[in-house]
């Protein structure tokens, strides 16, 4: 696979009364064309910071981020605005819908931007809203959803333009224990079916496992950059594999009536 994402000498500093404040010190970081990584540390760590200058959302004080071939540090609004449009798709902790429109609408937003016809974009809409299994939900509104249900929705929106690229900030925040495997296992299933990069941002050791790869982040500094040899959702496919092949012999060896 081909580095899609480069970071080179990153750094963000703050400016905060009299006093300068070191979010980010000198990243490098390379990250491949359809890898799921996630980014991982506390509260204050410089990981949300990170996303920021991934996504565009703020310019780093030095350094470059470079996505696919566009050095995204050097665009300007208007360019960055147009390029986060065409390539990249966001997941939220606080799900980000409109609250006044129907969770189809807020999934075909993407599209509207992008020109597509109001024909197509419901009838995309529609199968991403099957796809996270709320067909039967299409026009509820977020306060008629419980937050894994917005939670889904906030998903199909990221993923029904098919970018290249998503960012997920603590997609799991706002989640129980159940509800936020549920999302993840879906978040991730969809990445590696598209062969989307997928970039999550958490605090949380168990959303982490169901990455490729952990970067973790201590005050602005990488610490420690592995591969998850122990993905969960490969663990679980393999326990699944297992036990079906279990009832498969089982089934062998009984008898026929």
């Amino acid at each position: 696979m081909g580095e899609f994402i480069e970071i080179r000498n990153l750094a963000k500093i703050y400016q905060v009364g009299d006093e300068k404040v070191v979010a980010l010190r000198k990243i490098n970081l390379s990250i491949p064309k359809g890898q799921i990584c996630c980014v991982l540390g506390t509260s204050g760590s410089g990981k949300s910071t990170l996303l920021n200058m991934l996504a565009g959302l703020e310019k780093p004080t030095k350094g470059r981020v470079v996505i696919g071939e566009t050095n995204v540090s050097a665009l300007d609004e208007k360019s960055l605005a147009l390029f986060r449009q065409d390539h990249i798709g966001f997941v939220f902790q606080s799900y980000n819908l409109l609250p006044t429109i129907t969770a189809w609408e807020n999934v075909a937003l993407p599209l509207v931007f992008r020109g597509m016809d109001k024909a197509g974009r419901e009838k995309a809409a529609q199968k991403m809203l099957k796809r996270v299994g709320l067909a039967d939900r299409a026009l509820h509104k977020p306060t008629e959803m419980s937050g894994g249900q917005q939670q889904r929705v906030g998903i199909a929106r990221a993923f029904v333009s098919r970018p290249s690229l998503v960012f997920a900030d603590e997609p799991t925040g706002n989640l129980d224990t159940k509800t936020s495997h549920e999302v993840m296992s879906l978040m991730v299933r969809m990445a590696k079916k598209y062969r989307q990069t997928l970039v999550i941002v958490t605090h949380d050791s168990e959303v982490a496992r169901y990455s490729d790869r952990i970067i973790h982040i201590i005050d602005g500094v990488v610490d420690r950059d592995e591969p998850n040899r122990n993905c969960l959702l490969e663990k679980e496919g393999r326990e699944h594999a297992e036990k079906t092949e279990e009832e498969k012999t089982k089934c062998k060896g009984e008898p026929s009536v």
